[in-house]
């Protein structure tokens, strides 16, 4: 089953991650093949995909901000977790796991993406069911990013939360209960994998009793809470920063 992705930035870091095959770039008539619109048609035509234009009315209908063009390509290419193991071994690092633990919003999830893409997590864990997949809104609220990452849907997140750590890594929940440790406090250097909860809800049971430690941020504001996308990049950049040599 195809997927149509769309917006510039997500269309561009799909061609160049060649993860995905690509059926059909379409553009809106009378957009110009200039700057980042360039470049798109360019790798395009380099991988031989065909360019077909069509009235920007089309593209409105899929009620979405298409920003003028939009690809019809293969679904998005889910991995085994012990891929992303491999990577940091690969790489010389200890793992840098992100789990999420049903999260419904595409734009949290694409969020979440984009600040682990951008700190070099190795790849994504979320449960396939009851919880968003990556699907083209949320490839379009990480702008891309996403297409750069490895990603596994688990039947059970709490079983490969335990085979995670039979493998060596330790995992953080981030909760914000009064056991949970200030984010400051805690050595996060070392094979790690963080565990965001849902909106609103936080951590499922079994989850939170599953992680070896919690972690919280401290707020000294008259709000009580943060959205989890924001919480969660701030623990990943956390983790970034202990384990930084540069």
């Amino acid at each position: 089953m195809l997927e149509l992705l769309y917006g510039r930035h997500p269309v561009r870091e799909s061609l160049l991650a060649g993860r995905r095959i690509f059926h059909r770039l379409l553009l809106a008539q009378g957009l110009e093949e200039r700057g980042i619109v360039a470049g798109i048609a360019a790798l395009a035509r380099e991988a031989g995909i065909a360019l077909q234009r069509v009235p920007r009315e089309e593209l409105d209908r899929l009620g979405v901000n298409h920003q003028g063009l939009a690809a019809q390509v293969s679904p998005y290419p889910y991995v085994d977790w012990t891929e992303m193991l491999s990577l940091a071994q690969e790489r010389g690092e200890p793992p840098l796991l992100l789990l999420l633990d049903l999260l419904q919003d595409p734009q949290n999830v694409g969020t979440l993406l984009r600040t682990a893409e951008a700190v070099g997590v190795h790849g994504l864990i979320l449960q396939a069911r009851r919880a968003v997949g990556i699907t083209p809104a949320v490839v379009s609220s990480s702008a891309g990013a996403v297409e750069h990452l490895l990603v596994a849907r688990v039947t059970n997140l709490v079983r490969t939360m335990k085979a995670l750590q039979e493998a060596g890594l330790w995992l953080v929940g981030l909760e914000d209960l009064p056991e949970a440790q200030p984010y400051d406090r805690l050595d996060l250097d070392m094979p790690l994998g963080v565990v965001v909860g849902s909106e609103g809800r936080g951590m499922r049971r079994l989850v939170r009793e599953t992680c070896d430690l919690l972690l919280r941020l401290p707020m000294r504001g008259r709000i009580n809470s943060l959205n989890v996308s924001v919480a969660g990049s701030i623990a990943l950049y956390a983790a970034w920063r202990q384990r930084c040599t540069e």
